[in-house]
């Protein structure tokens, strides 16, 4: 067992993960909306922790980016001072996630030799340290197929590589909460909150994956009006844009951009949904994440409509990424504090917990 000391530090460290995870994943959306994702042409983990020393190291460089699509198609007036600026927003974007690495192994390293992580309680948190390492393979993978015919990367890898920052995100944030508020919620019957909170989680998982898409395929740029697109609320041979449907779904940029524009009010329609089967259950902790959580929501729907509208401006753009996050943190806790508090245990426990205790149960303990 972990003593309390032990949990706090453990669970400390893990929610600077967590935070570190979300500034990559805001950075790296700044390196994609300046262009400089594709700059640095080779993933060389040791020698590319210093970046081109002297003139010459800089002309080789800029020499092996000249040869790909994006210099070819899109930057062929670049100059060495402006490849420079970019291949610096990578190269920071690089030694940042390599940092990241250092700041998972060296703490889990130093709590397994010290004893604070016992060895057979260790299985969760070697998978996060492989997690962050299969990361940055899903990094360069992504970044490799905008290296060979085409100046973009693939929207696919792309959304992959968001897809398992947001499940890397999850499995630290949960592994975090375990230690902060217990982790004993197997015994206990999981009541209709609970699955309210799993499919608002799954539907706001979907359209977070969904603005991957958006941003792989630059499908953002596809209208700049709201609420009708081209004159129409839902413009003519909407899904017939490609070969079937549900490549129109994945692959056409207006169906893309439809579909990520309106989903959004499916998910403010769940967390509506989930705050009133929900408040007044729990504790006030709950409540208080039931509002924020709708509030963000209409935040978010706010500063979507704002960047079509605006042209895709970078600082919308990234709050409006930030906003994500956010609330994948604000849905996940949900998940975890609604599952695992005393609405669905009894109701001496609840008191004891100093849990408000829902006024037809109290009746029931008289």
């Amino acid at each position: 067992m972990m003593t309390e000391q032990a949990k706090k530090a453990v669970s400390r460290w893990l929610y600077i993960l967590s935070a570190i995870i979300v500034g990559l994943v805001i950075f790296g959306g700044y390196v994609r909306l300046t262009r400089s994702g594709l700059s640095i042409v080779e993933w060389n983990v040791i020698s590319g922790v210093l970046p081109p020393l002297g003139e010459t190291a800089w002309m080789e460089e800029f020499a092996k980016y000249q040869q790909t699509p994006e210099f070819i198609k899109v930057n062929a007036e670049m100059t060495l001072e402006g490849y420079k600026r970019i291949f610096y927003l990578e190269y920071i974007h690089r030694l940042i996630a390599r940092l990241a690495g250092l700041a998972v192994i060296l703490p889990l390293g130093w709590f397994l030799i010290r004893g604070t992580i016992p060895w057979r309680k260790s299985g969760i948190y070697i998978a996060i340290a492989l997690l962050f390492i299969l990361q940055g393979f899903m990094g360069w993978y992504m970044v490799s197929s905008g290296l060979v015919d085409r100046p973009t990367v693939s929207h696919y890898r792309l959304t992959i590589h968001l897809a398992l920052a947001l499940f890397l995100l999850g499995v630290t944030l949960w592994t975090a909460f375990n230690l902060t508020y217990g982790s004993g919620v197997r015994k206990r019957r999981k009541g209709s909150s609970y699955w309210l909170t799993v499919v608002l989680l799954a539907t706001l998982v979907i359209q977070i994956l969904y603005g991957g898409l958006v941003a792989g395929l630059k499908a953002g740029h596809a209208s700049d009006t709201w609420p009708l697109m081209f004159g129409y609320l839902i413009p003519p041979g909407l899904f017939s844009m490609a070969a079937t449907w549900w490549h129109s779904l994945l692959e056409a940029e207006v169906v893309v951009h439809f579909t990520h524009r309106w989903f959004a009010w499916i998910v403010l329609m769940a967390s509506i949904v989930l705050y009133f089967a929900a408040r007044r259950r729990y504790s006030t902790t709950v409540d208080r994440a039931l509002v924020w959580m709708m509030a963000l929501v209409a935040f978010q729907i706010t500063l979507g409509v704002s960047v079509i509208w605006f042209h895709v401006p970078i600082v919308l753009a990234l709050s409006h990424q930030a906003t994500a996050l956010l609330l994948f943190v604000v849905a996940l806790f949900l998940n975890h504090r609604i599952l695992g508090e005393a609405a669905n245990v009894p109701v001496r426990t609840a008191t004891a917990a100093g849990v408000p205790v829902p006024h037809h149960r109290r009746q029931e303990a008289h």
